[in-house]
């Protein structure tokens, strides 16, 4: 699977943003049509999308769209139009607001449908917003429910709201939380989230932070993200892209050390021993799978 790291939204009625974000270093572009878009251009954002997706050149992009709820009366429409219409072009629907499998049951399902009636030849994947309390509780059934869930994605102001928690910035996005909590106040929440989609094979991916000026915060935010075990993070501004990117990305020391375990792995089964040792340290397998995962990924990014 392509690296997630950065995955920048854009709303999808402003039409000028489509093709900026996509030659963006992004890796994964989200045409937004909730949160970002009023609801009078609910309609035109909609068509905006399709359009977008059918006129421009994604082939070097993870291409997803987030539909409004499933509360709405959008998200049906949405889902059917921009799937038939596009759905050859896009890898996944990101579905906001997921508190049940049920709603991961009714996108599968629907697509499944307009895939037959356009005989497509690709699968379109699911991307599962943890919003609330009650969608973090049922996580595990969540990432279980359909096998086009590819990720879970962390929502942390509606999951805010959900608990009662205290509102300490404008935007309500992750900054100004040290003045409140001393230590990481969503640290639960998170790695519960982590653990949910990693146990299900699928990625885990960390929610925006809201002040696209703040760049210390957006780091730290981003480092304790990908300590956590996210595969990536949100970014709500071009300016956030890079800096996700830098901190998901593995360094010439992690590809390193990463390079030096599998070796030794590898000497290790052609000699026919089952301890490891890597620098006068004993290694085991779990250690070998993540150093096999990092190294691909630093493949794929072409770092090795």
């Amino acid at each position: 699977m392509k690296p997630r790291r950065s995955n920048l939204s854009v709303p999808g009625h402003l039409k000028k943003m489509h093709g900026k974000a996509n030659e963006s270093n992004a890796d994964v572009i989200m045409l937004d049509l909730e949160d970002s878009v009023p609801l009078e251009e609910k309609i035109n954002a909609r068509n905006q999308v399709i359009e977008s997706l059918l006129n421009l050149n994604w082939k070097n992009k993870t291409v997803t769209v987030r539909i409004n709820a499933l509360d709405t009366p959008f998200a049906y429409r949405d889902l059917l139009e921009v799937a038939e219409n596009a759905g050859h072009v896009i890898d996944a629907i990101v579905i906001p607001k997921v508190n049940h499998p049920a709603d991961i049951f009714f996108a599968d399902r629907l697509l499944n449908g307009i895939e037959l009636h356009t005989e497509a030849t690709t699968t379109i994947g699911i991307e599962a917003s943890i919003e609330t309390a009650e969608g973090l509780m049922r996580a595990a059934k969540i990432s279980r429910a359909s096998r086009r869930v590819v990720s879970l994605v962390f929502g942390i102001a509606d999951y805010s709201a959900s608990i009662g928690a205290r509102l300490v910035s404008i935007s309500g996005h992750g900054e100004k939380e040290e003045e409140l909590y001393p230590g990481h106040r969503w640290h639960f929440a998170l790695s519960n989230m982590v653990m949910h989609s990693k146990a299900h094979a699928k990625l885990a991916i960390d929610a925006p932070y809201g002040n696209f000026k703040d760049t210390d915060g957006l780091r730290r935010s981003a480092v304790m993200a990908c300590a956590l075990g996210c595969d990536g993070k949100w970014a709500i501004h071009p300016s956030q892209v890079d800096v996700i990117n830098e901190v998901f990305t593995p360094t010439k020391e992690d590809i390193a050390l990463a390079t030096k375990v599998i070796e030794a792995n590898a000497r290790a089964k052609s000699e026919g021993k089952g301890a490891i040792a890597v620098e006068g340290r004993m290694v085991d397998q779990a250690t070998v799978r993540m150093a096999t995962q990092l190294w691909e990924q630093a493949k794929y990014l072409q770092l090795i």
